[in-house]
């Protein structure tokens, strides 16, 4: 059972600019139209674990919902996911160890954690278990950051690096438990 987060960052280290826009996620062209890696880590997944503005984020992109996978939204707020969505999406809230806990319970064992303050609560709670970080050479200079506050370091270990398309790097880490 693993929690892994699979992302792209500016590099520094934000995930989105400060107008909450990704558009300079598509900047780089990609003309042979790698995914970098997103099918095979999809592959590895049982679930996807996001957050609120994540998931608004993504229903906002002008496509067909993009995840095979079920999606599980934490949520306070939300009671409801479109219509279209109701087998593809679930809501969840409370606990974050009881949620993976319940979902773990269900057969969602490996689950891709995404959003900001998602993935900022998971590591203050020590929860992630795989960084898999691609780092675009971009300078945002301010916008919604990966990391956040901790009460204590948390200790990776550097697993595997790859370059794509001549600029970007593609960085893996395992927590150090």
């Amino acid at each position: 059972m693993a929690n892994i987060v699979f992302i792209a960052t500016s590099l520094d280290g934000y995930i989105a600019d400060k107008n909450n826009n990704i558009d300079w996620l598509h900047e780089t062209p990609n003309p042979e139209g790698s995914d970098m890696g997103f099918s095979d880590f999809m592959a590895r997944i049982d679930g996807l674990v996001m957050g609120r503005n994540t998931f608004e984020k993504v229903l906002s992109f002008d496509c067909d919902w993009p995840y095979t996978k079920p999606v599980f939204v934490l949520s306070r707020t939300l009671s409801e996911v479109p219509s279209e969505l109701t087998n593809k999406v679930s809501l969840v809230k409370g606990d974050l160890a009881q949620v993976v806990a319940e979902l773990n319970a269900k057969g969602f064992n490996d689950l891709y954690i995404d959003g900001g303050v998602t993935i900022q609560q998971f590591l203050q709670h020590d929860m992630i278990d795989e960084l898999i970080i691609t780092t675009i050479p971009t300078l945002l200079g301010g916008g919604i950051p990966l990391f956040g506050d901790l009460a204590e370091p948390l200790k990776f270990t550097h697993i595997s690096s790859q370059q794509h398309l001549g600029c970007l790097v593609t960085n893996q880490f395992k927590r150090v438990r």
